[in-house]
């Protein structure tokens, strides 16, 4: 019984960890671009280091426009914030 419950709890302990961010319903065909994104994200002052695309958002990794560190998703359509650490 109580291996059961480790298995389980260890089980849904990962799920989040592999869980793909949703921050949009919207289909690919209305997302912008990615040369699109990056250059507004950088026109507003953050500076890209790395950039992903996880599940159905675009989320980067850098600097916002006061030099301070960031992890932030995006809404791909209009991109907006939708999480950020």
């Amino acid at each position: 019984m109580n291996l059961v419950l480790f298995v389980s709890v260890l089980t849904i302990a990962s799920l989040p960890a592999h869980a793909k961010k949703n921050c949009t319903d919207q289909p690919k065909e209305k997302w912008m671009s990615v040369e699109e994104f990056k250059k507004q994200k950088e026109a507003e002052g953050y500076k890209i280091r790395k950039f992903k695309q996880p599940g159905t958002c675009y989320e980067i990794y850098g600097q916002d426009k006061s030099g301070k560190k960031v992890e932030i998703y995006f809404n791909p359509v209009d991109g907006t914030v939708t999480k950020s650490k």
